[in-house]
């Protein structure tokens, strides 16, 4: 039975190859000049379109950054910067008002 076996293996192998050897030949009669230059056309056109797509791109991210320019817009870092500081004058405004408050009622005890 090994035999048989690597016999059919052998069998189905030599006819994938002539298959193989056909394929190459009815590939071969079918390319002609005008679908080379077809696809080459082809060719030229995606990297033309690909050209354009990133001129597009390029056009646009310049448009947005003027635009963003323009509204005055700030960093999210300045922003929590300047939250920071008005959290912390709060408090102090708040400190302030508190020792005001006790300094008054001293002075009316005194007086």
């Amino acid at each position: 039975m090994g035999r048989l076996t690597r016999f059919f293996a052998a069998v189905a192998f030599a006819g994938q190859i002539a298959y193989n050897n056909i394929e190459e030949e009815i590939t071969m009669q079918t390319q002609s000049p005008i679908f080379d230059e077809i696809a080459k056309l082809m060719s030229d056109a995606a990297g033309a379109a690909d050209g354009v797509r990133r001129e597009a791109e390029s056009a646009m991210r310049a448009q947005l950054q003027r635009l963003l320019s323009d509204m005055e817009l700030v960093a999210r870092e300045e922003f929590e910067a300047v939250r920071e500081m008005a959290i912390n004058a709060r408090e102090e405004n708040e400190r302030l008002s508190a020792r005001i408050a006790e300094l008054e009622a001293q002075l009316g005890k005194t007086s």
